[in-house]
Formats: C-alpha cells, sequence, structure tokens
C-alpha cells in the first residue's frame, strides 16, 4: 500500500486525478487533488478536489448532488499521477453530460470506438428523438408488448444455437438479444447502471459466502 508521503506532487503542490466509472470503466473527468483533499477524499469516501481556478477545495457534488463514492485510488508506476475509481451519483460533467470527455479530436477509421453504455445511449435516444425508419423508434412505437415478444424471440434464439453447438451463430444471437434487451431496459428506464450494481451486490456475497465455508 502507498503512503500518501510517497507520492509526487507537483511544483504547485497538486497531482493529476483521472476519474474513471468503476461500473463501466469510462474516464469521467480530469481533476486535481493536493494532499489536503486527497487526505478528504479517503476519510470520506467522496472525492474532493483542489480547484486551480479558486485556488480553494471543493467537494465533487456539494452544490450539484451529483456525488462520487470512491472504491479505490491508484497510483501511477512514477506516483505522479492517479486514478480514482468512483461510483457516480449523476452525471460527472458540470455540462450534465456522463463524462467530461465528450469532443471527438480523432478516431481510426479501422477500429471504431465502442461500449455497452454508448449502445444503450444510442437505444435510449431513438426513445426521445425518433428518428424514421429507425427499427428502435418502430419498437418503442409499437410498446412494451411487442419489446417483451422480441425478447422472448431472441432468447428462443440463442438457445437454439447453443443447443447446435454453433459458437458463431450463438455469438450472434446474443448480439440480438443483448440489443433487444437494452431496448426493454430503456423503454422501462433502467439503466445500464442500475443492471451493474444489482451484478456488483452479487457478487459481493458470494464473496461473503466463500468466505464464511473457508472459516
Amino acid at each position: 500500500m502507498t503512503d500518501i508521503k510517497e507520492l509526487k506532487f507537483g511544483a504547485d503542490g497538486l497531482i493529476p486525478a483521472i476519474v474513471t466509472d468503476y461500473y463501466t470503466k469510462e474516464v469521467l473527468t480530469l481533476a486535481y487533488m493536493n494532499e489536503e483533499s486527497l487526505k478528504i477524499s479517503m476519510e470520506e469516501g467522496r472525492t474532493c478536489f483542489y480547484s486551480r481556478s479558486r485556488k480553494t477545495l471543493w467537494r465533487k457534488g456539494e452544490t450539484s448532488g451529483n456525488t462520487q463514492q470512491i472504491v479505490s485510488i491508484k497510483a501511477d508506476c512514477d506516483k505522479d499521477a492517479l486514478i480514482v475509481e468512483v461510483i457516480k451519483k449523476g452525471p460527472a460533467c458540470h455540462l450534465g453530460t456522463e463524462s467530461c470527455f465528450n469532443d471527438e479530436v480523432y478516431q481510426s477509421e479501422e477500429v471504431k470506438s465502442f461500449s455497452l453504455q454508448k449502445l444503450y445511449e444510442l437505444i435510449k435516444g431513438r426513445k426521445t428523438d425518433k428518428k424514421e425508419g429507425s427499427y428502435t423508434t418502430y419498437l418503442f412505437d409499437q410498446g412494451i408488448d411487442k419489446i417483451l415478444k422480441k425478447v422472448g424471440e431472441e432468447s428462443t434464439e440463442v438457445i437454439i444455437a447453443g443447443k447446435g453447438g454453433d459458437k458463431a451463430e450463438t455469438i450472434f444471437e446474443i448480439a440480438d438479444l443483448t440489443y433487444h434487451v437494452f431496448v426493454l431496459m430503456a423503454e422501462m428506464e433502467i439503466g445500464l447502471q442500475d443492471v451493474l450494481e444489482e451484478l456488483a451486490k452479487r457478487h459481493v456475497v458470494d464473496k461473503k459466502v466463500k468466505q464464511q465455508r473457508m472459516q
């Protein structure tokens, strides 16, 4: 375990802190900490930073309510930068977006950026900003019964492909099922983080059960 005294704060007394989402691993923001704000963050279990413009400490969410519960803080190999994993409550950016990093500067034509969160946001967008000719918009227009029917059909397709032992076909059908489950989630206003939090709870329970069995 690295001691705070081992960290290399800059000449201004600050160390950069890259904040990432514990569940999605998405980079949320880049902020700065001094030794005092780092200690406060560790004591309170919530992110506290140092504002370079206002020259003062500030706790994330103290005015917006968009707090960040700290899961872990790690230093890099040179001990002059930190990664802070958090469980966020509300958007990370003051502009109201999930992450501060939204303005694309470069994107490889060979490797397209993809994440489950981006897929979910795209699907959710088809519900609020309907696009003519979009299959996703069609499902939302048809309503919950149609969506549930498609989830059931795709579940059956996964079973058939899996039973047949066809790996490629099974992957294809799982992708179809995942998409339709995301449509269901968006329809019911269930966020991806809601599901990840539920899975995390089960992981904690599994660890406790395993520990109890070892005692």
